[in-house]
């Protein structure tokens, strides 16, 4: 069984012990054996990157953009072999697991592009005989903390733009999911980085984000829970770290009196129950009104209950497993409390038994849910979704900002002034309309409002906020 070393440093070497990446599919088949890291490990990874970082911050533009661009290209080069470990390790299903791979190369491309693209302003001053220059430089020594969900894509897009803008960075994935990180790290490594510039610390979460903000960091990165996130912040205020956290969301899709029956239908599947639900983007609210409630209703139970369940890797499967014991133990724990609770369970719900060992549950479709009802608040974080009654429009509104999370939200309607004014009025960072939630492009701002997201956007140029900061310069003639 192969063994997976810990980067730091430019050097691999071994951490305190190794821990088994299991395949949710079939827990027979063993991924790899990787490395654990320790406090020890990530204080020599936070120095490593702030040695390293002189040196990568004064060089040019094209050189960071040519490491980029050759990540880039491998990654998509080798986007079935990746896909094939991703959905081994996570359990999407493998077109899913091959598609986040591809955006995780498309991510690398585009910032190679961006590394050459950065901008600064040349302002006249108020005073006669001075010049002044606002530019923009890296953060420093960045700490990136990954969730297990999208475990090649999320590292993806906070690495490149990290590296682009100048910064060295220490990454710590989800233990859960090492495989992808460690195949991202290896490909780094060999697109031409200093040692020190990217360092992969891997390994729980309790031992080594505190470690993390103990050894010195710059920034902090981080996706995940929100009582983490939370947590991470008011220790990054302690330490004066700059931070920006995306932690999940409760996002809605609201099917109008109007809209296409069938197509909100496959917008509703896909968003809710497609990555098995464990999408902080999922449409786990299914906001209907009652123009065409019951026969959306009906129509989606029997399209959830024909959910094709099994291996990620089966080519018939459209869903895959849950990627863990503890998640599938969650999701079950809150179908149970949904029927407590008085909504009607419609369709799914029940684990399914392969000929493979393994985390598998039907989908699961509630109707009747209530805004009091702990599914409709909560994030589950899988493939259970609940259907909410609305009186018309205004009432399907009001019932989709009712929430403490503002990450996404969708429409279906047909009616262009319908869907204008809700994407004014959502109270959402994201909107879609006539889409799934779930589903964003690489090159354009990504986060939310309200408990979902705290500080600048990720992805596309809007990156740069969080990864540079400002300097004004004023020059005397």
């Amino acid at each position: 069984m192969q063994r997976y070393p810990l980067l730091i440093g430019g050097q691999w070497r071994d951490g305190l012990r190794l821990c088994p990446n299991r395949n949710p599919s079939d827990l027979g088949d063993l991924v790899g054996e990787y490395a654990e890291a320790g406090e020890e490990d990530m204080r020599e990874a936070v120095a490593a990157a702030r040695a390293a970082l002189p040196r990568w911050r004064a060089s040019t533009p094209q050189q960071r953009s040519d490491v980029l661009d050759a990540a880039g290209s491998e990654i998509l080069a080798r986007r079935s072999e990746l896909g094939l470990l991703l959905a081994r390790e996570e359990g999407k299903t493998l077109p899913e697991a091959v598609a986040e791979v591809s955006r995780a190369g498309q991510i690398f491309k585009f910032f190679a592009g961006e590394a050459l693209r950065q901008e600064g302003d040349v302002l006249a001053s108020v005073r006669p005989g001075v010049e002044v220059l606002v530019e923009r430089e890296p953060v420093g020594v960045v700490g990136l903390i990954t969730p297990w969900n999208f475990p090649i894509a999320i590292p993806a897009w906070k690495s490149a733009p990290a590296l682009a803008f100048g910064n060295t960075v220490v990454l710590k994935p989800a233990e859960l999911v090492p495989g992808s990180a460690w195949a991202l790290a290896d490909i780094l490594k060999r697109a031409g980085l200093p040692d020190g510039v990217f360092n992969l610390v891997t390994g729980p979460g309790r031992v080594l984000g505190p470690a993390m903000l103990d050894a010195g960091i710059d920034a902090l990165s981080f996706t995940g829970s929100v009582p983490t996130g939370r947590q991470l912040a008011r220790e990054c205020a302690v330490r004066g770290i700059r931070v920006q956290l995306e932690m999940g969301g409760k996002n809605p899709l609201v099917v109008a009196d109007d809209a296409d029956l069938a197509q909100a239908v496959e917008c509703a599947v896909n968003g809710a129950f497609y990555s098995t639900g464990q999408r902080c983007t999922a449409s786990s609210r299914l906001v209907v009104c009652a123009g065409v409630h019951d026969h959306f209703v009906e129509a989606l139970a029997a399209r959830c209950a024909s959910l094709r369940v099994g291996h990620a890797t089966s080519p018939d499967t459209q869903i895959g497993p849950l990627a863990s014991e503890e998640q599938l133990r969650k999701n079950l724990d809150y179908i149970a409390i949904g029927q407590q609770e008085g909504a009607v369970l419609v369709a799914g719900g029940q684990v399914v038994e392969t000929r493979y060992r393994g985390y598998y549950l039907q989908p699961a479709l509630f109707a009747e849910g209530l805004s009091t009802h702990r599914i409709v608040r909560e994030e589950i974080f899988g493939p259970v979704a609940v259907i909410q009654r609305a009186d018309d429009y205004p009432h399907a509104l009001a019932l989709a900002n009712d929430t403490e999370f503002g990450l996404a939200a969708g429409i279906c309607t047909r009616s262009l002034s319908l869907a204008s004014h809700f994407r004014r009025h959502a109270e959402a960072g994201m909107v879609m309309v006539n889409l799934p939630t779930a589903g964003v492009d690489y090159h354009v701002p990504f986060g939310g409002r309200k408990g979902s997201s705290f500080g600048p956007r990720e992805q596309g140029r809007y990156a740069r906020e969080f990864y540079t900061t400002v300097k004004t310069a004023y020059l005397a003639a």
